[in-house]
């Protein structure tokens, strides 16, 4: 279910349409400068390690399903399932907080075990 009246829904939903379709540019354009980023590789800080952290996933992205999207004024939650070059499912979630339209904050969770079958 989606709610897109929601200010950081809105940003979350945007950031993901762009890094799903392979533009990272523009995913990064709704990225705060001072980002904080929780993340199974540890915490991030700052657009360069974000882009570091997304970029490489960004390029062997295939596909993406959303599963669920929800979000107030401040805070967004969205999972959903990508498709990869290497595996066909691996599941996420990115819990972000949203200031001015820019994420300052995102809780990246996803499902470490397909890539690493895969290996």
């Amino acid at each position: 279910m989606t709610d897109t009246t929601s200010p950081a829904l809105a940003t979350a939903l945007a950031y993901y349409q762009a890094w799903t379709s392979h533009d990272l540019d523009r995913a990064m354009s709704y990225i705060a400068d001072d980002i904080v980023c929780d993340a199974p590789v540890g915490r991030l800080e700052g657009t360069a390690a974000y882009r570091d952290f997304m970029g490489p996933f960004v390029q062997i992205v295939t596909g993406s399903a959303m599963i669920a999207a929800f979000g107030d004024d401040k805070t967004a939650l969205i999972m959903y399932d990508t498709e990869t070059v290497p595996v066909k499912s691996a599941p996420g979630a990115e819990c972000v907080t949203v200031k001015d339209g820019k994420i300052t904050y995102n809780r990246f969770v996803f499902d470490r075990a397909p890539f690493d079958a895969a290996r």
